[in-house]
């Protein structure tokens, strides 16, 4: 849902940049912008490729043709053809969990009580954190202190005025991806705090899919929770009635198992000991394997399940097997 509705995403994100980071002493600083976005002449078209491609599967597909029909006359993969199918839009790619992540990190907090000290000289700086490990080059560091100009309305190489300028610091709070979003969404209630609610108010304010989406999923975790199976016909009946696609697909699911489903979220019982047992087997096999012969891990297994009763004989014996 997310990954469609990349836009929502990204207001919240506008407003965490443009928004105060308070201080200690109650004041409020500024906070560094991000990097601004390299490599968009060369992503550009290529978006716009997978754009027409997606505008062509569905036009195939509203004239009846097969998903692998659309993939061989396409000339692209039967995963690629489901996956726009499962949205009427382009759904974005992700990005990389480490992007954001820069070589300058750990001296970031030096570099901005420098600057806020009154050292403005990024060459300077440069030098002084290389002398307590940094590993970068010279062109990082100015890129970073361009930033920080911006934050504090300086056009850049401009000399600072006579007046205060304003305290710069880096975000306390990460900007949001999908995944954190809908991590922040599932999260149960009790150890958010306001930090964390605030970007979920401004998602629901976004649009009104995002909104109904994040009622629907969090009121269905709290059903899991709560074992309340006497209200998933409820909630399905409203996941009917929405017109989130992603949500139906997670719906059919549901109702193609809805008895095992109906279930697990009534009795008390699960076959987490059997999975626990299945578990602790595989790594006994694992721990086995390329060794010895089948009779020494049957030995073994029988061992093990009562290594508790007798440790002194299931350490002797399999050795004299």
């Amino acid at each position: 849902m997310f990954h469609t509705h990349r836009t929502a995403l990204a207001a919240v994100n506008d407003a965490i940049r443009h928004q105060g980071v308070p201080l200690v002493d109650g004041t409020v600083a500024v906070a560094v912008p991000p990097p601004p976005p390299t490599g968009q002449a060369k992503t550009a078209p290529r978006r716009a490729r997978r754009v027409e491609c997606h505008h062509q599967v569905w036009a195939l597909r509203e004239q009846g043709w097969p998903g692998h029909a659309i993939a061989d006359h396409l000339g692209i993969g039967k995963s690629t053809v489901f996956r726009y199918l499962r949205t009427a839009t382009l759904p974005e790619r992700t990005r990389r969990s480490d992007r954001g992540r820069s070589v300058l990190d750990p001296y970031k907090p030096y570099l901005l009580e420098r600057w806020n000290a009154g050292c403005h000289d990024a060459l300077r700086l440069c030098g002084e954190i290389q002398r307590r490990g940094y590993p970068g080059s010279y062109a990082t560091v100015a890129r970073y202190a361009q930033r920080v100009r911006q934050a504090q309305g300086q056009a850049p190489r401009q000399r600072p005025p006579r007046q205060t300028l304003p305290v710069v610091v880096e975000p306390r709070q990460r900007l949001l991806t999908a995944r954190q979003a809908a991590w922040l969404v599932l999260r149960r209630e009790e150890p958010r705090d306001e930090e964390e609610a605030q970007p979920l108010a401004q998602l629901r304010a976004q649009h009104g899919d995002v909104a109904e989406a994040i009622d629907l999923a969090q009121d269905f975790a709290r059903l899991v929770r709560q074992r309340q199976g006497a209200q998933l016909d409820a909630w399905m009946a409203r996941v009917a009635k929405s017109t989130i696609a992603a949500l139906h697909r997670f719906a059919k699911g549901l109702a193609d198992d809805y008895d095992a489903v109906k279930a697990g979220l009534t009795l008390p019982w699960s076959n987490g000991p059997v999975e626990g047992q299945i578990t602790r087997l595989k790594l006994l096999k694992r721990q086995m394997f390329g060794r010895a012969s089948l009779a020494l891990l049957e030995r073994r297994f029988v061992l093990a399940a009562g290594q508790g009763q007798a440790p002194s004989e299931a350490r002797v014996r399999p050795a004299a097997a």
